[in-house]
């Protein structure tokens, strides 16, 4: 059943469309991060937002920021009354660093009325010469028909002629937007169906769909049976209102499921699918927000049972109550936690990292015990590459003491100055054996954890110069169970002159300890790479 499948194509829009979720801003070293992680997946197209509409985005479009995946620009096809030579955003457009532009036309005569002021035909001219222009430089041209099923409802005509004329002047890609996501799959269904009926060929349709009706999937899924081949959405669904079209759903179905992985094909191999459960969790984290336990294919409860008739049932025969096997999706079955699918999971991470390890090794039953007490207990490690990579070394090869903190003393004073103004200082002081020697540091900084930074950093004798390089990019802070006495997890992001980043992490009663935790962390493992003993995956 596996000849001849066709080619889906997957389109990830969370740097361009997910930005606009609430709360959610990227910058461009969180934009580079997550292209990363996006082209390392598999997916054929990455948006990396609008250049030319804010700083971040236009800096992040000098230059191409992905090895594998198309890389995107986004934008608004040229204004009407101006020829395009003349029209500055599609200029920038043009002359960013991108392999294709998706633009955004409207498709509603309603929105071409009250939104851009101009006539049917102005709109028609401007997608015809917009997409004339990105094929012109060279550029994969798509056209992103914003608004087309409420559209193609309204006035079924003049959605269509949007279409086409997209597709007559070149556009590698149509897109059907669900902007405002109300439409019902049947609806989605039946209105491409006729799109194509109408002359443009499902192997040039994509779907946009939002989740205003909690269907974006759904419609997506339906718009393939209909015959479009790219499918846009998010990691975990993020996007403006209530999200879009879940990619970290839709990857899985389109995998695993017959009516979907008979007919067609992606390109996430089955050994990354296996890493899409990695990809959700680290990308909350990124987010500094709690992955949802619930979520399909990757939540923690998506293969949990609690005891009972499910859970006798699973022992005995798991597809009894699991519509896939959870190892598939690189998530793990949580009733009786089986050793050997846990020892697979962690002997795949630990290969990832260059760590080799028989499967045999009582080391390994003791590391995973280890981890998943941690992991009770708060920590995350799939957001924090870097410090499970230590605990895993530590515990299995044993890790060089470069330095150890015999304590730590943290002040906070606040205080009227001598001009009467409120201050609040922070001063830090470090005790640090090195090579037997103990050396005493002192720092103040902004912030508790500031000064702790600094006077670790102050003195850490042969190994000083080769910290000169670490920066501190980030810091996030989760309590974990709520009131002033609760747990707090640390995680860390850092980098240094290579362009290297990696996570670190600290889970205390005391935010302070666990932010020291996530620091000292990070200094060994800035050291370990620099012994190349270290980061073969975190770091990279």
């Amino acid at each position: 059943m596996t000849m001849n499948r066709e080619r889906l194509y997957l389109f990830d829009t969370t740097l361009r469309d997910g930005q606009q979720t609430p709360g959610i801003d990227f910058s461009v070293e969180d934009k580079i991060a997550i292209a990363k992680l996006l082209d390392e997946f598999g997916f054929d197209y990455v948006e990396g937002g609008y250049p030319g509409a804010n700083p971040a985005d236009t800096a992040f479009f000098q230059q191409k920021r992905t090895a594998r995946a198309k890389f995107v620009a986004f934008g608004m096809t040229k204004r009407a009354g101006v020829s395009a030579s003349n029209d500055p955003g599609l200029a920038a457009l043009v002359q960013s660093k991108s392999d294709a532009i998706c633009f955004v036309a409207k498709s509603w005569d309603y929105h071409v009325r009250v939104a851009l002021g101009c006539t049917n035909e102005e709109n028609l001219e401007s997608i015809k010469v917009s997409v004339e222009a990105s094929v012109a430089s060279d550029k994969e041209a798509m056209v992103d028909c914003e608004h087309f099923f409420d559209g193609f409802k309204a006035n079924p005509d003049y959605a269509l002629a949007c279409a086409k004329t997209a597709y007559d002047a070149g556009a590698r890609w149509v897109v059907l937007c669900d902007t405002n996501g109300g439409t019902q799959p049947s609806e989605v269904r039946a209105i491409v169906e006729k799109v194509i009926a109408a002359g443009i060929p499902g192997k040039h349709l994509g779907i946009h769909a939002h989740d205003d009706t909690g269907q974006a999937v759904a419609n997506s899924l339906a718009a393939v049976e209909a015959g479009v081949r790219q499918i846009q959405g998010t990691l975990n669904g993020i996007g403006e209102r209530c999200g879009n079209a879940n990619l970290i759903s839709i990857v899985p179905t389109l995998a695993l499921k017959p009516a979907f992985a008979d007919r067609f094909e992606t390109g996430i191999s089955a050994e990354a699918l296996t890493g899409i459960s990695r990809l959700s969790r680290a990308f909350d984290e990124l987010l500094n927000r709690a992955p949802e336990a619930q979520a399909p294919y990757v939540g923690s409860s998506a293969f949990a049972t609690k005891a009972g008739i499910h859970a006798s049932a699973l022992a005995k025969e798991p597809a009894t109550y699991e519509h896939v096997e959870p190892q598939a999706v690189g998530n793990r079955r949580r009733v009786m936690v089986s050793d050997q699918g846990g020892k697979a999971n962690f002997l795949a991470e630990l290969k990832r990292r260059g760590i080799d390890v028989p499967k045999e090794d009582h080391r390994l039953d003791a590391l995973i015990s280890v981890v998943k007490e941690r992991e009770a207990s708060g920590y995350a490690y799939e957001g924090a590459d870097a410090s499970f990579e230590l605990l895993a070394r530590k515990m299995l090869h044993g890790l060089p003491e470069f330095f150890h903190v015999t304590s730590f003393r943290c002040m906070i004073e606040r205080r009227f100055d001598a001009n009467g103004q409120l201050k609040t200082v922070s001063e830090a002081v470090v005790k640090v054996l090195v090579e037997g020697e103990e050396k005493m540091s002192v720092a103040e900084g902004h912030g508790p954890v500031n000064a702790l930074d600094i006077a670790l950093r102050k003195d850490l004798g042969r190994y000083q110069n080769e910290i000169a390089d670490l920066e501190l990019a980030d810091f996030k802070v989760r309590i974990l169970n709520g009131g002033t006495e609760a747990i707090t997890r640390v995680l860390i992001e850092s980098h240094d002159s290579t362009g290297a980043r990696w996570w670190t992490v600290g889970v205390s009663e005391n935010i302070i300890d666990a932010s020291f935790q996530a620091l000292m962390d990070s200094i060994v493992y800035k050291l370990m790479k620099n012994r190349e003993m270290a980061g073969l995956v975190a770091a990279e």
